[in-house]
């Protein structure tokens, strides 16, 4: 992945710091919007993956230069985010809601997708009431997420159809009156996928639900296409959504986070202090489990990046370069941990690294834990001129922390 210099550079940006390429982001949208523009199909940003929104004008076609057509929240909160700063459509799903979020998510959302029978019969009047008041081309389309008990997820926290799963109705849990008032149905089983997973789950879904399909006016196929990745397959995702879009004459709809910004940011930090705990151990500006939680959840091996005479070079596995390390936090938890990379040689107190694709994910789920300050947001933009810019977005303080809590 290109990485600028200046992220090595600590006057111009602060440490730590996710710095958003927004390049990136306009490359990925490109992607995105072939595809929209092969097979009719409509593609969303989930906020749950990706919600800095001083980048939206590069993403939306409402408010800005980008190809998408709204957002997906599975929140009010993000459901407000999508109605005011990035336009289009906002669709909404959450496992359950009450009185108080619906009464909110009817001003805002123009899809809703109930993930049961009963929550959908408990507030399908207060959808009716609501959309008598709306103009015809204004009301609230309601849909039901269905499970098609099909895993391609290969990790369990992850993975929506895994056994016991709360999410989605199963096909002998759904019946036509639980359809009545119903325009489509959603369904979501991939996550970091190609689209030989999404062809799977399409045969799986026409197996147990096939019989509904025809009836729907639009199907949501979820997240977790990878779209922008260079080995995904594009001409089999196209296929495949303009196959259903012409088999169920229905406007299909994809939600994806992480391929949109896919690969557009990364995460500064400066090495603190280098102890020895059976191997050295670099003690780093962040915390793991609050600035990259998902290192842990996951968990993966995210890649870093550091500067080596003058260039940019990759910290390799363990005793692939001269020197191995553990990357650590600085929290109290013991488990506070990147993990075990080598480079050429030791790391010094001052060093500045760099997470790479940390745009997705990172951000949304960053927290204040030990009082650790959020890392300030900025971004790459290209000039002309003068090559890759550093701008400041924004800066975290003691306030952050102290009005989370009361």
């Amino acid at each position: 992945m290109d990485c600028p210099a200046f992220l090595f550079d600590p006057l111009p940006v602060p440490s730590p710091c996710f710095v958003l390429d927004a390049g990136r982001l306009r490359a990925n949208a490109a992607v995105l919007g072939a595809v929209q523009e092969s097979t009719g199909a409509r593609i969303l940003l989930a906020l749950k993956g990706y919600a800095a929104w001083a980048t939206f004008p590069l993403l939306s076609r409402d408010r800005g230069e980008g190809p998408l057509w709204g957002a997906c929240a599975s929140s009010v909160d993000e459901a407000r985010l999508a109605r005011e700063e990035f336009g289009g459509e906002v669709h909404a799903f959450a496992a359950a809601w009450n009185e108080r979020e619906m009464a909110e998510l009817l001003t805002l959302a123009d899809h809703l997708v109930f993930n049961s029978v009963a929550q959908w019969q408990r507030f399908r009047p207060a959808v009716e009431a609501q959309n008598r008041s709306r103009c015809p081309d204004r009301k609230i389309q309601c849909g039901l997420r269905i499970n098609p008990e099909h895993s391609e997820g290969a990790t369990a926290i992850y993975n929506p159809c895994a056994p016991g799963s709360r999410l989605g109705i199963r096909c002998g849990d759904l019946d036509e009156a639980a359809l009545e008032g119903i325009s489509g149905l959603h369904f979501h089983t991939l996550c970091e996928q190609n689209a030989d997973a999404l062809e799977r789950t399409l045969a799986a879904v026409e197996k147990k639900f096939g019989r509904w399909l025809p009836n729907c006016r639009w199907i949501n196929m979820g997240g977790g296409h990878h779209i922008t990745r260079p080995d995904y397959d594009l001409d089999l995702l196209c296929r495949c959504l303009t196959t259903w879009r012409d088999r169920y004459d229905a406007q299909i709809y994809l939600e994806p986070g992480e391929a949109v910004a896919l690969h557009a940011g990364w995460l500064t930090c400066t090495v603190l202090d280098v102890v020895q705990a059976d191997m050295p151990v670099a003690i780093l500006d962040i915390g793991v489990p609050c600035h990259m939680p998902d290192v842990l959840e996951m968990p993966y091996r995210p890649g870093v990046l550091y500067g080596e005479e003058g260039r940019v070079a990759a910290a390799g596995l363990p005793g692939e370069g001269e020197w191995s390390c553990r990357l650590a936090g600085k929290s109290c938890l013991a488990g506070d941990v990147a993990g075990e990379y080598s480079f050429a040689q030791p790391l010094r107190v001052g060093q500045r690294l760099v997470f790479t694709d940390m745009a997705i994910y990172s951000m949304v789920k960053t927290t204040t834990f030990n009082g650790l300050r959020l890392p300030s947001i900025g971004i790459c933009e290209e000039d002309a001129s003068r090559g890759p810019q550093f701008r400041l977005l924004r800066e975290f303080g003691y306030r952050d922390f102290k009005e989370r809590l009361s």
